[in-house]
């Protein structure tokens, strides 16, 4: 089971599911990224745990199915890892308004077939998928792509963007669009303590 170090190790900063699970690989700008907090197929059951993806009992349930099969269950974070490099292929490129590749868009694609073909309509406010009948070891993917497919077909593109201090995606819903860091906390306090000492250090040369 998770520990609560792991948990807080996710960060939900992308303002849309998909972008999280791209960004549960962190890093700088740009390059390569230098921390990765799916290793292991019970860290990507408490991600979608933490994210909202996954239920308390399906937690439960998948990772007594990942004890009874752990092959599979390694297969399945492969395919989960698979995943989020296609999707950051897909969403990266349109940060710099270029347009993703052809083939990633291909995988998605059949992606969000095979989810479709797990899942339910359920009634509400309005119908939504839901996976509450999907008893297999891909479940906490399935709603991460629906949720990239629904971005790319309902969302503003040009609100999808990247941080300026790390490699991290996210969608701008501020009311101008000048988001620019995944979170003032971090990488936007970052850049005014940087900019304070550049000050500072300007001040004490004159």
């Amino acid at each position: 089971m998770e520990t609560v170090e792991d948990v807080t190790r996710f960060r939900l900063v992308g303002g849309d599911l998909a972008l999280d699970f791209v960004n549960t690989r962190s890093g700088p700008p740009v390059g390569t990224p230098d921390d990765d907090t799916l290793t292991s197929y019970p860290e990507l059951v408490a991600w979608g745990v933490y994210a909202g993806a996954l239920t308390e009992a399906e937690a439960a349930a998948l990772r007594r199915l990942s004890r009874d099969d752990p092959g599979g269950a390694h297969a399945a974070l492969a395919r989960a890892l698979r995943t989020r490099d296609y999707l950051d292929e897909i969403f990266r490129p349109l940060t710099a308004g270029r347009d993703p590749n052809t083939a990633d868009l291909a995988r998605l694609r059949d992606d969000e077939a095979d989810a479709l073909g797990h899942a339910q309509l359920e009634p509400g406010s309005t119908f939504a998928w839901a996976w509450r009948n999907d008893h297999t070891l891909a479940r906490p993917l399935r709603p991460v792509v629906h949720a990239a497919v629904q971005l790319l077909t309902t969302g503003a593109l040009d609100r999808i963007k990247g941080c300026g201090g790390c490699r991290f995606l996210f969608n701008d819903e501020s009311k101008n669009r000048s988001r620019r860091w995944c979170s003032m906390d971090d990488c936007g306090t970052a850049e005014k303590i940087r900019r304070y000492v550049a000050v500072r250090r300007t001040r004490a040369t004159r």
